[in-house]
Parts: C-alpha cells; structure tokens; sequence
C-alpha cells in the first residue's frame, strides 16, 4: 500500500500535450504542489542567452552553470523557479528566441544535471510546506527524475491538435521539431515510462483528463 500521507505524480508527454495545464489543476484539487519542469529549462536558457551564451558555448556554458543558484517559491499551488535569487517572468521564458533554443539546451547532459537534483528536491519542498503530494511535469519525470513515482502518466495527443494549441498560446515552435528533439537526445530522451498510464487527451476536455487521474489517484489510495 502507498504511503496515504503524500503522492509523487510525474507527468510526461510531448510538447503541447497539455502537460502543464492538466498538472496544475490536478494540483489544485488534490492540495498537491505542481512543478513545471519546462519552466526550468527555459529559465537557464534565458539566462544563458541573456549573456550571449548558446548551446554550443561549452566550457563558457559550463562555467555559468556552475554560478546558477535555484531555489523555489510557492505560489497558491505552483512552485516557481528562482534562478539566482529573481524569479523569470512568463514573457521571458516564453520569448521567441527562448523557444527556438530550449530544446537545444534541454539536450546537454550539463543543463540536465545542473537542475536534476534540484527538481527531486521539490518532493521534499512540497512536504515542507504541508501540501499533500507533488504533481510535476516534463520530459523525462517518470524515467529519471521519480522513477518511483506513485502514479506516472504519459500525455499524448494527436500532431494536428498540438500545433493548433501551440498556436492558441502564441508559439511558433515547430511541434514535430520538439518531439524529434526531445525524443533522440541521448540525455533522458522523451519517452513513457514501462509503467505510465497512457492518455491520449486529443478528444478530451481538460475536465475529464484530470478526472481520469484523481479517479487514478483514489484507486492508489490518494
């Protein structure tokens, strides 16, 4: 039986795969803290970009990532990166230049481990805090972050569908260039992990995918 007290869910997919916005309201009903872990990557690549370094930089690269502080603050449900003492605004982490390199960055062995051990951290902030579990989304939650999650879903949705969300947000990203990205990295490649719940949310109101998994959560004992 699980530890009732608090529940670690990790929840993968794709880009525009309704990740975030699913997690987020599964934490809001279940008292749970959610972590964009997208957001993270964004953030050193702001950063990084901001002092004109980009993904093949390197030893400079490698040097900054060494000066890189993080640290988390709460917002009502959302634990909020804080990247050497100031939290990134939305505007800059969604830029167009942000979402022409994250992929990039996201890639390097060097910007994954500078932020892997902060993000198992969030499991012990979120205790700390009270709340009841930690509902966090990414790439590779279920595969390397909690490989031991309670509960690891995989969200899918039809290429068509992804683009049209993608554009309702203002991106021009290309969908099938992130998933390419994200899917052959040789660092924690995007993939479901042999024991996720695959949802295909393509023809799913936001409503029922997250009952889908607060159903999936009182069924483990949540």
């Amino acid at each position: 039986m699980p530890d009732s007290s608090f529940c670690v869910v990790a929840m993968d997919g794709g880009a525009a795969s309704g990740k975030s916005s699913t997690a987020k309201l599964v934490a809001a009903r279940s008292h749970f803290l959610h972590v964009d872990t997208g957001a993270h990557y964004r953030a050193l690549t702001a950063a990084a970009l901001s002092k004109g370094l980009g993904p093949e930089e390197g030893d400079a690269l490698d040097q900054f990532l060494e000066t890189v502080e993080l640290e988390t603050a709460i917002n009502g449900h959302d634990g909020l990166i804080r990247l050497n003492g100031r939290i990134p605004s939305k505007a800059e982490i969604r830029a167009e230049n942000v979402n022409a390199a994250v992929s990039r960055f996201a890639a390097l062995p060097a910007v994954r481990a500078c932020v892997k051990t902060y993000q198992q951290e969030q499991e012990a902030v979120a205790r700390a805090a009270g709340f009841r579990g930690l509902v966090m989304d990414g790439r590779d939650i279920g595969t390397v972050i909690f490989p031991h999650a309670d509960l690891k879903v995989f969200l899918v949705a039809d290429p068509a569908e992804r683009a049209a969300r993608r554009a309702r947000d203002g991106q021009n990203d290309t969908i099938s260039d992130r998933d390419h990205l994200d899917s052959t990295r040789d660092t924690a490649p995007l993939q479901a992990a042999a024991d996720a719940v695959v949802i295909d949310n393509s023809h799913l109101s936001l409503e029922e995918v997250v009952e889908r998994i607060t159903t999936l959560l009182r069924e483990r004992g949540f």
